[in-house]
């Protein structure tokens, strides 16, 4: 079954189609914030080995619709994430220091190793499986398996822990952010890093007006489920991203699997469920003790809410970067799938802290200094205006003044969001 039904501008009943100017993730490199743009999940290659199932008839703003309109709670089950951005490692190094030094981390926090966002960009990077569980708003948890090594986020009602068991350090928050009411579940409920499909597919699905053309593209097999295949594609050009591809289980409408293809026919992101269960999880599968010996940082969640706030404003009212804590505001030009991100790269940021056995001892013990444009020129080439870092589908403008420009787009779109063509 193939219904080719277009949905460009917008759909029927308001369905929230629109791009909007927003502040992104602090971080104080730009790959970080660029590869939430690219953020998605991609085609599962096992899938042309099933038949296909034969379902009923649906045009793209039907099975949209379901997508945004579902009201599935609960579930559980495993995430398979591969990435091929062809992302510098060294890059990434640097952009979860960055999100360290942005989150309020410095050297001598020992809970900046388990901060969630620097963490979670691990799965910017290779191979990753998680397992995840999800009870409501209030009740998530994310397990990171890792060689030899693990990571959990976990939150149960005003109680959100991030543990890193590779060096023994927690971070635990207290209370809701101010705005948190539970009535809906979150986008992202742990990180600003989409880490399932469900997060993936309601980024894509909600973050064009005008500018995207979906289609339903046929039905799949996806970790046991039933689906429905939705292809999203840019109308505008400029983009390094062809098409991404979202399996929807065509009983509830939640998303299975999501594709990002590169201009060039290469998936750079796939994210799918292995397996997964509809049933509500347990309540214990929420309960998390720090184990015995963890050196535990503990937060008020208001007071980190508070914090970006206060950063997302200072970004917005054009505020001078504090080069010194090595973060600044983060604002996006433009909008659908050519936004670019646009900030300012601090000269010094203090590199995370290596080596500590979450026992205290070496709590205080601060990393080396980096310099993130120095960084950048060593890792890029000249263009006009600047350095450039180009990957498979995230690409970085340093210009000679100090400013970063990054984006799923052409170097062209990044030279005139910098007004360096």
């Amino acid at each position: 079954m193939t219904n080719e039904t277009a949905v460009e501008d917008q759909l029927d009943g308001g369905v929230p189609y629109r791009s909007r100017r927003r502040t992104l993730v602090r971080a104080g490199v730009p790959v970080a914030v660029g590869a939430v743009i690219a953020a998605g999940v991609g085609l599962v290659p096992a899938l042309a080995a099933d038949s296909p199932p034969d379902l009923p008839q649906l045009s793209a703003e039907q099975v949209v619709t379901k997508v945004l309109g579902s009201d599935t709670q609960a579930l559980s089950g495993t995430v398979s994430v591969s990435t091929d951005l062809g992302v510098p490692s060294q890059l990434l190094g640097a952009a979860a220091g960055g999100l360290g030094a942005a989150a309020g981390h410095g050297g001598d926090q020992g809970g900046a190793s388990a901060d969630p966002q620097s963490k979670l960009l691990g799965l910017l990077g290779g191979d990753q499986t998680l397992r995840v569980a999800v009870d409501g708003p209030d009740r998530q948890r994310v397990d990171l398996m890792e060689n030899m090594a693990g990571y959990t986020l976990v939150r149960n009602g005003d109680q959100s822990w991030a543990w890193d068991s590779s060096t023994n350090t927690a971070l635990h928050m207290t209370g809701r952010p101010a705005g948190h009411t539970g009535a809906k579940a979150p986008k992202a409920p742990l990180t600003g890093v989409p880490a399932t499909p469900q997060e993936a597919a309601r980024q894509f699905l909600t973050g064009s007006a005008g500018t995207t053309s979906v289609t339903v593209a046929g039905t799949a097999n996806v970790a046991g489920q039933k689906a429905y295949q939705l292809s999203v594609k840019p109308t505008q050009s400029g983009s390094t991203v062809s098409e991404v591809r979202i399996s929807v289980a065509a009983d509830n409408g939640v998303p299975l699997a999501v594709v990002v293809k590169s201009t060039d026919g290469s998936t750079v992101l796939d994210v799918h469920f292995t397996d997964v269960s509809f049933a509500e999880p347990t309540a214990k599968t929420f309960d998390f003790t720090a184990p015995k010996g963890a050196k535990v940082t503990e937060k008020k969640a208001d007071e980190a809410a508070a914090g970006h706030d206060a950063q997302d404003k200072k970004g917005d009212q054009g505020g001078k970067s504090d080069r010194g804590k090595g973060h600044d505001g983060v604002n996006v030009i433009g909008e659908g799938w050519t936004a670019v991100v646009s900030t300012q790269l601090p000269t010094g940021v203090e590199a995370p802290a290596q080596g500590s056995q979450g026992n205290g001892k070496q709590g205080k013990q601060h990393g080396r200094p980096m310099n993130p444009q120095a960084l950048v020129k060593s890792l890029g080439k000249p263009v006009g205006g600047g350095t450039l870092i180009s990957t498979k589908v995230v690409n970085v403008l340093l210009t000679d003044d100090g400013r970063v420009f990054a984006g799923a787009v052409t170097l062209p779109v990044l030279q005139h969001a910098a007004g360096v063509n």
